[in-house]
């Protein structure tokens, strides 16, 4: 149910094109093949979790947060009876899986408040010369420091306190947590200023370069 649901998201390319390598099992890769899995129900286990990690990227599929959350739930807040001690290990496995492949994605904001506005910058930076160009709807200026505040409080804090519970990361999820948590106070002090910054710098190197 989970692959047809992921087949109607537009992520359904980018993931045609990274499975590309391991999924098509291509015979020039087979020594490294040979390495992730030796027989064909290991293949089966290794396409499952692939899926399942690329869907974890698409963040704001509200049905999939939802499956996310209710699969976390089961896995590690309610006791299931009907699940066998290798279906829960599984179910826990791949579930870490995928919120380690969220954490990945934004990393930078459970690091030092340096590290984390500095690919916010960068970010802004995308965005707003997409807007500028015509590719983007809206002027992300108007909207980036509340923005990033709400991201804080429904995603990224909420993420970061899973990490934690699970454990995954040992005394490293304490500490993905505290960042987030002084990111998201300091970004409420400092946030507005340091957007205007963010648009004065892009102008200025728009101007640049159109001399």
């Amino acid at each position: 149910m989970t692959l047809f649901i992921f087949l109607e998201n537009s992520t359904y390319n980018f993931l045609r094109n990274f499975s590309t390598f391991y999924i098509c099992r291509d015979p020039q890769y087979k020594e490294l093949q040979r390495c992730i899995f030796c027989n064909e129900a290991e293949f089966r286990r290794f396409r499952q979790l692939l899926v399942n990690v690329v869907i974890a990227t698409d963040i704001f599929d509200a049905d999939m947060k939802d499956l996310r959350n209710k699969r976390w739930e089961k896995a590690f807040q309610q006791q299931d009876l009907s699940l066998t001690r290798e279906d829960e290990f599984n179910l826990k496995g791949t579930i870490v899986l995928e919120y380690i492949m969220q954490a990945s994605d934004v990393a930078h904001t459970m690091q030092h408040w340096h590290v984390y506005t500095k690919w916010n910058e960068r970010l802004f930076e995308e965005t707003y010369s997409a807007y500028i160009s015509g590719r983007g709807e809206k002027d992300p200026s108007e909207g980036w420091y509340k923005g990033e505040l709400w991201f804080f409080d429904n995603y990224i804090i909420p993420l970061a306190k899973k990490l934690k519970e699970c454990r995954v990361f040992g005394a490293a999820s304490d500490e993905c947590l505290n960042y987030a948590i002084s990111n998201r106070t300091e970004w409420e002090a400092k946030g507005e200023d340091i957007v205007k910054r963010f648009v004065g710098r892009v102008k200025g190197q728009g101007k640049q370069e159109r001399k």
